[in-house]
Parts: C-alpha cells; sequence; structure tokens
C-alpha cells in the first residue's frame, strides 16, 4: 500500500485526531514556530491523525485579509511529514472544506495539493441550501478526494438533517467516514443507523464530535435490525477540538475504553469517567455562555501548560467568558488524572528546541 492508502485504512480502523488550534504572536500574525510546537506535541502524544484547517483553528484564516488557510495547512503537513520521516510511520492528514460547492472544490484541491488523506466537509453557513444540493455538494468534493461528513451542531451554526440525509450520504462512494458533532442523541442515531444500514456500513467509519458524550459514544455499541438480522456499528475514535488538550491521556483513553466495549459488562469507573470528561468539556468550550469561549478555552488549557504563549483569537472580540478561568481552576484541581502535564514537562524544552 501507498501512503495514502495506509493513512485511509488507519482512520478506517479508528484513532485519536485533535482538531488543531492556531498560534498567533500578539499582533494577532500567524505563530508559525508556535503551531509547529503544537503539532510535536500532537505527534509525540501518540495522536493517529491531525485536523487543521478547523472549527478550532478558527473559521476566520479564510477571510481574504487574513489569507492564511494555506500557509496553515501547509505547515501542519510539513510537520506531519517531518514525523513520518522521521518515525517510519503514517499520521492522517485531515483539513477542513467549508463554504459553498465552489469553494469546498477549491480548498479539498489545495488540501491534496499538500497531500492530504481526507477533508472534514463543513456544512456551517449554508442553512439556505437545501438537502439534495447539500448532497449534490458532497458529491463535487468526493470527485477531489475522501470526505469525512459532519454532522455540525445547530449552538455553532449547524443544522438539522434528516434521516433520508444521511443516508444519500452513506451512499457516496468516496465519504469514508462522518464526524457527528450534532451535541443531540436523537440525532446520533440517525447517523449511526444511517451507517449501520448502509450497503457501504463497512466503508464509512465513526467518528465521535459529540464533546458532551465522548466516553458514552465510544463505550457504545449500537445495534439495529435489518432485515429480521442484528447489525452493529461503533464509533471508532474522535475527532475532536477536545483532545486537542491532555492528547498523551486521550490516546490511553481511547485505548483503554475499545478494550472495555469487548466485554459482557461495562465497568462503572467508565461511566464516572464519561461525567468527569464531560464536566471538563462543558467548561473548557464554555457551555454555559453558548460556547462563545470554546476557542480561548482551549487555548487557555494549552497556555497552561506551556504550549501556547497567549489565548488570542483572529476576532479580538473572542475571548474567555467572564468565570470561564476559575471554572478551569476548578476542572484541573478535581481532575488531575486527566491532564498530562508530567508528560509536557518532561518533553516541552526538546519539542521547542526542533521548531527554533
Amino acid at each position: 500500500m501507498n501512503r495514502h492508502e495506509i493513512a485511509l485504512k488507519k482512520l478506517a480502523e479508528g484513532t485519536v485526531i485533535p482538531a488543531t488550534p492556531l498560534a498567533l504572536n500578539e499582533d494577532r500574525t500567524i505563530n508559525e514556530k508556535g503551531l509547529r510546537l503544537l503539532m510535536n506535541y500532537y505527534l509525540a502524544s501518540g495522536a493517529g491523525g491531525i485536523a487543521t484547517a478547523v472549527h478550532t483553528t478558527q473559521f476566520e484564516i479564510r477571510d481574504p485579509e487574513i489569507g492564511l488557510f494555506e500557509p496553515v495547512i501547509r505547515i501542519v503537513s510539513e510537520e506531519i511529514d517531518r514525523y513520518e520521516k522521521e518515525n517510519d510511520t503514517v499520521i492522517i492528514k485531515v483539513a477542513g472544506a467549508c463554504g459553498p460547492v465552489e469553494q469546498a472544490v477549491a480548498e479539498a484541491k489545495l488540501a491534496k495539493k499538500y497531500g492530504y488523506d481526507a477533508v472534514l466537509l463543513s456544512p456551517g453557513g449554508l442553512n439556505h441550501l437545501s438537502e439534495d444540493e447539500m448532497i449534490a455538494r458532497t458529491k463535487a468534493v468526493a470527485e477531489v478526494m475522501p470526505v469525512i461528513g459532519f454532522y455540525l451542531q445547530t449552538a455553532v451554526g449547524g443544522r438539522v438533517f434528516t434521516y433520508n440525509y444521511w443516508e444519500r450520504l452513506c451512499a457516496i462512494d468516496n465519504v469514508v467516514a462522518i464526524k457527528c458533532a450534532s451535541f443531540n442523541r436523537y440525532q446520533t442515531l440517525d447517523v449511526v443507523r444511517a451507517a449501520a444500514m448502509s450497503p457501504r456500513k463497512d466503508d464509512i467509519t465513526l467518528y465521535t464530535g459529540n464533546d458532551d458524550s465522548i466516553v458514552i459514544d465510544l463505550l457504545t455499541k449500537f445495534e439495529f435490525d435489518k432485515n429480521g438480522e442484528k447489525v452493529t456499528k461503533c464509533f471508532e475514535g474522535g475527532l475532536l477540538g477536545h483532545w486537542t488538550m491532555w492528547t498523551n491521556n486521550v490516546v490511553q483513553m481511547l485505548a483503554d475504553i475499545k478494550a472495555e466495549r469487548e466485554k459482557d459488562a461495562i465497568s462503572a469507573k467508565f461511566l464516572t469517567l464519561a461525567a468527569q470528561v464531560t464536566d471538563a468539556n462543558g467548561v473548557f468550550f464554555d457551555a454555559a455562555n453558548g460556547f462563545a469561549g470554546c476557542i480561548p478555552g482551549v487555548h487557555e488549557v494549552l497556555r497552561r501548560q506551556g504550549l501556547m504563549g497567549n489565548i488570542l483569537c483572529l476576532n479580538p472580540n473572542e475571548t474567555l467568558s467572564p468565570g470561564q478561568s476559575e471554572e478551569i481552576d476548578r476542572i484541573q484541581k478535581a481532575y488531575p488524572h486527566l491532564n498530562d502535564d508530567a508528560f509536557i514537562k518532561k518533553n516541552l524544552e526538546s519539542w521547542k528546541a526542533r521548531v527554533e
């Protein structure tokens, strides 16, 4: 198999894919060394893939006056290439693609130019399009490169899709995975059932993006009846902004969860873990304030660990919500077993030296 085929096989098996943030200088220009430092952290942590130019990277990178889409995907690709060469491995490269069909196709072509393996196709900002038009858009992008479908929660610009939409999406040949970030159990079931019932069931891998239910998604074996036969489908990995923090521990957590899922009975400690992870996510992503501080919240956790120099966003108005910093204090005190502070402290200087 060539590198791209190996990457798609790894995607199908399920892994940890952080949705990477953007490091900025004090004048809000891109901090290239800072971005490369973050990549060193995620790769050293054992992430099986990297997703960039996504929500956590800030959609403003596409604004013409900012123009950071291409620099970001280039820098991330370069760091992955270096890591692959030094470690004789393959890391899945995922780039976000947004906007109307012409824009999404153009972004997919650029991602392909830089060696990406798949695009996460966002439905954000397109609520005026019909489901027929959204399916046609997916088909157009899928002609360029493999697509990861995306159920985006309504609170951050997504929309509710019918079950039939997901049936039709699953039928598109080059759709290789779906990220479900609906933050809604009923809508999540629509996605899982559509994938389970699809003739392409084994060609589509489910990734959780449900930050409010990460552990439960991964623990669950979903079962459905198909013409009198039982069919099962599981979430095999996560493509998550939440997994850009405490990533080294997340890699082990995913392995533990998938092993536990194969047992006849799930240990109660995993249900406790599920609640702890959701509590942490609610604070980091600022659920109490409609996710207004979600990206600065990610930045603040990484800043405290020495991985980011500041919490600045491209939008000057995007910052921590009142009380969010104190809530992060609470989470760090309540759940020290979830962080990877010791791992970062041990390796941070060597990562910094690599990007100088």
